[in-house]
């Protein structure tokens, strides 16, 4: 395998410098009590949904301030009793059971996968295979699709703020079988170069891996432009979703992408359980990739034959009741409205980084108008001390790398600061984290 680079030089590209300002319809089994709604204030801020969030409550009753959103979201009540309920009197396998309480599991498990069809705008729910999450959804493609479409001399674009899950698997895809992996540049202000994607793309790519939503810089792609400059080419293109499902409203349709791949516990739902979505035809197409129960048609000592898609994908007993949970989640979500979650963390958002950019030390990364994530740098600090003293003021944040160690490297830092808003965030939680940021100045002044 080779990885060639832009020409382009790779210096920091944070946007902001030193103390700069800057629903669709249900289908299925009845879903669990809905939450009340929430309405949208004339500042464009939500009503207050944290007490729908046990998992933000304290023992002693005081403020948490969890502002680690990217890294996985914290859990509605809905959600939380309706897995309950798929563990408890509702439990059972699915698939194979002509019992009464297995037809009716296998029934809710189903509806699951038409409502994750309708969340990502796809009329056919042939075309969503449940997996563990968004990583393996991509090392699917890859040793699928990828393994009987990409060859030797080809060659796979990707950008310099992918999540590690974006990047590693095709790179194993390259070094087997020959080919080449392009990173295409950043602008000024921490997004996905599209104009210089265009410029780098030839008939010898068959493949451009992007991330819709930035996990680090918080960028928001032009996921539509993309699409149609890798197309133009001949490439297909991937949409890592993660950070966009819970915030974005997605319609692969319209997009027109070719891959769309979604986690569900970073969209308030359950860690163990994703989704890939692709055309029936591309999935028809795909070899499976896992062996063993359930993906199978027949199976003699000589050989067997595969189910269509999805069941060929999704060997083995399936994480039923997190399907449970990613449907409940999809609703809880859906009742709010994704246009006023957008809109309010943007607002949080905003106020963050005008209220950070006022500090002299702070150094902010990323588009002012950034989704939901604000990562920065404190001038002689370590992001790991920051914190860690953050957190003695009750405010959760993440430092490190964030599974973008590329991107570390691309901005010539070792690592940011990272806080994220979710859904239950409100201005105490802004007010919060800059407490905490001016305490840690005043200790390291």
């Amino acid at each position: 395998m080779t990885v060639e680079r832009s020409e382009k030089p790779l210096p920091f590209r944070g946007g902001v410098g030193v103390g700069q300002s800057p629903n669709r319809g249900d289908e299925g089994t009845p879903p669990p009590p809905a939450p009340p709604l929430k309405g949208r204030g004339g500042d464009g801020a939500l009503d207050s949904v944290r007490s729908d969030f046990p998992g933000l409550r304290t023992e002693d009753g005081g403020a948490w301030h969890y502002l680690d959103t990217a890294a996985t979201a914290q859990k509605p009540q809905s959600v939380i009793d309706t897995m309950t309920r798929g563990f408890g009197e509702e439990y059972a396998t699915v698939h194979r059971g002509v019992y009464q309480r297995s037809a009716e599991m296998t029934r809710r498990f189903e509806a699951a996968r038409k409502r994750v069809a309708s969340f990502l705008g796809s009329d056919d729910d042939r075309e969503i295979v449940f997996v563990r999450g968004a990583t393996e959804a991509i090392n699917l493609v890859a040793n699928t699709w990828g393994g009987v479409n990409i060859r030797e001399g080809d060659r796979i674009l990707i950008s310099a703020l992918e999540h590690h899950a974006n990047i590693v698997p095709w790179q194993m895809l390259a070094s087997h079988v020959g080919a080449t992996i392009d990173v295409c540049p950043l602008t000024d202000d921490g997004k996905i170069d599209l104009d210089a994607a265009e410029k780098m793309l030839t008939e010898r790519h068959k493949l451009v891996a992007f991330a819709h939503v930035s996990n680090v810089l918080g960028g928001v792609l032009d996921a539509k432009r993309a699409a149609s400059i890798a197309h133009k080419v001949g490439a297909r293109f991937l949409l890592d979703g993660c950070q966009a499902v819970p915030r974005v409203a997605v319609d692969v349709q319209d997009i027109g992408c070719d891959f769309y791949v979604m986690s569900s516990h970073k969209l308030y739902g359950p860690t163990g359980i994703g989704a890939l979505w692709a055309a029936y035809d591309t999935l028809d197409a795909m070899p499976p990739w896992q062996g063993g129960g359930s993906m199978i048609d027949r199976v003699t000592f000589e050989g067997a034959t595969y189910m269509p898609p999805p069941g060929r994908f999704e060997a083995g007993t399936p994480a039923i009741v997190e399907a449970l949970g990613l449907h409940a989640a999809i609703d809880y979500v859906d009742a709010i409205g994704l246009d006023a979650i957008h809109a309010h963390e943007c607002d949080l958002t905003t106020k963050a980084r005008d209220a950070l950019g006022q500090i002299n030390s702070v150094r902010l990364l990323g588009p002012a108008d950034s989704a939901g994530i604000v990562s920065f740098l404190m001038e002689g600090v370590h992001p790991h001390d920051v914190a860690t003293i953050i957190d003695e003021e009750g405010v959760a944040v993440r430092a490190g790398h964030h599974c973008a160690q590329p991107l570390m490297d691309y901005l010539d830092i070792p690592s940011t600061v990272r806080a994220s808003f979710g859904v239950y965030n409100d201005e105490s939680d802004v007010a919060a984290l800059v407490r905490g940021v001016e305490r840690v100045r005043k200790i390291f002044g």
